[in-house]
């Protein structure tokens, strides 16, 4: 079973990444779970969405403590210790960061990729300036990070699911999924 957590702040899309995320997964014949978890106070104020999956039926119902990948959708959430705590040891960070793998240290036990999520929103007209809607663009950053996803499910779950701005969020998804940078096999250990 492969667990991920997704972090970020109400309004950025993780409810609606993990949703897209999980069709994907089951488009491709994967058994799958997704739920999100957040407070009363939703705009702006943190919140968390879940995804697992597998190739046999889930049993589990229970929030995910120890996920094979977090993926943060707010940088100032990735020196947060809350949103890598129980990370397994080589577990893989996508941080939606305009800077380099390498310069996030405080996850440098992990393998480690970031990728401008929020330029590529906005360069494609998803959310405003204060807000980017970053959720597609991220996912094209996974499938290429996690290699357990296809961009082909991805976008046709997108076709599905979204239905404003379709062509932008596909549009997004595939300029993230090239845009990936990934810290240097030197840097870290690999996942496999």
């Amino acid at each position: 079973m492969v667990e991920v957590r997704i972090h970020g702040r109400g309004g950025q899309g993780a409810v609606a990444a993990a949703h897209v995320l999980a069709l994907s997964l089951f488009r491709e014949g994967k058994w799958v779970q997704a739920f999100p978890h957040f407070g009363v106070e939703r705009r702006g104020a943190p919140v968390a969405a879940f995804v697992r999956f597998d190739t046999q039926p889930i049993e589990l119902r229970c929030h995910i403590y120890t996920p094979d990948y977090v993926i943060i959708l707010d940088p100032t959430l990735s020196g947060s210790p809350v949103a890598v705590e129980g990370l397994k040891p080589n577990g893989g960070v996508l941080v939606n960061s305009p800077g380099q793998p390498e310069e996030l240290d405080q996850l440098k036990s992990f393998r480690r990729a970031t990728v401008n999520a929020s330029s590529i929103a906005l360069k494609y007209g998803l959310g405003t300036p204060a807000s980017p809607i970053v959720n597609t663009a991220i996912l094209g950053a996974f499938a290429r990070f996690s290699e357990m996803v296809s961009c082909e499910s991805v976008t046709e779950s997108i076709k599905e699911l979204i239905k404003r701005k379709t062509e932008q969020n596909i549009a997004a998804l595939r300029d993230s999924y090239e845009s990936l940078r990934v810290a240097s096999v030197n840097e870290t250990e690999t996942l496999r």
